[in-house]
């Protein structure tokens, strides 16, 4: 597994099955966006803010907040992030990086114009996940 990029074709098939066997075993579509505020949410309570007065986190049954948590979704993330590190790792393109190379091209050496833009670009998709209901 030396190869560094895989085949958009094959790895859209293999995302589609693994889709499809996600919602014939587990009854679920995958998605990641709600993880974030429940993990949120377990870090507020950790650090004693009371979260059972925030709405969102009360909502549905508390379907958002601390006690959601652990559960299928996060599981999820944490084998994104594991199975990336595998990946990366195996094919030997691997390594820590503060500012990726194609970060530092476009946007220039200005930290802070960077973490502005990467903080309007992860506000913006988070936005339409949660708008999709996602």
């Amino acid at each position: 597994m030396r190869k560094t990029s895989w085949n958009p074709y094959l790895s859209g098939a293999l995302a589609g099955i693994l889709l499809a066997l996600s919602v014939l075993v587990g009854g679920h579509f995958f998605g990641a966006s709600t993880t974030f505020p429940r993990v949120a949410s377990v870090i507020e309570q950790a650090v004693g803010i009371d979260t059972s007065k925030v709405v969102y986190f009360t909502t549905k049954d508390g379907k958002y907040g601390p006690s959601s948590l652990p559960n299928w979704q996060l599981l999820f993330v944490v084998g994104i992030i594991a199975g990336a590190f595998a990946a990366s790792t195996l094919s030997g393109d691997f390594k820590l990086q503060v500012v990726p190379d194609m970060w530092r091209e476009r946007f220039g050496p200005s930290r802070l114009k960077r973490a502005v833009i990467a903080f309007l670009g992860g506000a913006v998709a988070l936005f339409g996940a949660r708008l999709a209901g996602g």
